[in-house]
């Protein structure tokens, strides 16, 4: 296939002529999409100004379709230029019908938008809602964490909640699945002392559910972690009677013990056992050595020996 040969006059009135394609192609987009378009976008409700005296329960899915008019850069980003990302919706209107009409709202809702972006209709433009008697109840608060700590440093105790509980209001329908309340995820990092932090409570799952008060203070006992090694005597568990000679009698256990639990561990704080139904029942030589006691907030880190041999007596 022969190849083009330019000189360099015909490459120069080539280059002029890609220049002038180019600027006008950009012109005309920039001319295009600076008209005004309409364009659909999909977003998420809010809803705001519930009815004080009463539950409600949409009978519908808590996102909506809007028909936007804004200019032809909106339409090309529209997934990106929405702002905000979802709208407030008022409910003023259940305390008086079950439903609420969003073509008497538009103005409301375009309040919430930028001023280059206007909100035509909506889809669906009415939603209904079903309606129970508001109830409270209190449900204990659980603590959502993620720490990270210094070498050797851990969680050395329970954590204290200050309340406890948190008092949940809404429709008793939805009170009852409800049996504890997670706190937001508390994220730390090289934690090496002891925490006493405030934290908010994740939002809830329904719109029509409110939580009292907004925060709790957590308390986090931390301390330094340090190995201790504790002998402790084995128990004989389905021994129905049996006279049971062990091999040792006793094992070793390490564990990792805050340095404040210390003084306090002895070998009454753990329990070792070995099962005889697996020589009974599945024929083992040796029993296994199983922990099955060991204080909260300490790590096993080894038991030795882990398993041992035994005769009985006749």
């Amino acid at each position: 296939m022969a190849l083009i040969t330019l000189n360099r006059i015909e490459r120069r009135r080539m280059t002029v002529f890609l220049s002038c394609l180019i600027t006008a192609v950009l012109i005309w987009l920039v001319i295009a999409l600076s008209g005004r378009y309409k364009y659909t976008v999909d977003t998420k409700i809010n809803y705001t100004d519930p009815p004080e005296s009463k539950a409600f329960h949409p009978l519908q899915d808590d996102s909506v379709s809007l028909e936007i008019e804004g200019t032809g850069w909106q339409l090309l980003f529209s997934r990106l230029r929405l702002n905000p990302q979802s709208v407030n919706v008022s409910l003023r209107s259940l305390n008086s019908r079950n439903y609420i009409v969003f073509s008497g709202q538009l103005n409301d809702l375009n309040s919430q938008f930028e001023s280059s972006q206007r909100v035509i209709s909506v889809s669906p433009d009415t939603l209904f809602f079903d309606f129970s008697k508001r109830t409270v109840k209190k449900v204990p608060v659980k603590l959502e964490y993620n720490l990270t700590f210094k070498k050797n440093y851990g969680i050395s105790g329970p954590p204290k909640l200050n309340p406890s509980y948190v008092t949940v209001n809404g429709a008793a329908e939805d009170l009852r699945k409800i049996t504890y309340w997670p706190t937001t995820i508390l994220n730390l990092q090289n934690v090496s002392t002891d925490l006493s932090v405030k934290v908010g409570f994740a939002p809830a799952k329904a719109n029509n559910i409110d939580i009292y008060p907004q925060s709790v203070k957590a308390e986090i006992p931390i301390d330094r972690f340090t190995e201790k090694i504790i002998e402790v005597p084995l128990k004989v568990l389905n021994g129905k009677g049996r006279d049971v000679k062990l091999l040792p009698e006793k094992v070793k256990i390490t564990i990792l013990a805050a340095l404040s639990n210390y003084p306090l561990l002895d070998r009454d704080s753990l329990v070792a056992t070995v099962d005889l139904a697996g020589w009974s029942e599945k024929g083992y030589t040796q029993l296994p050595v199983v922990l099955s006691k060991i204080p909260k907030f300490c790590t096993l880190v080894k038991t030795e020996p882990q398993v041992v041999d035994f005769f009985i007596r006749k």
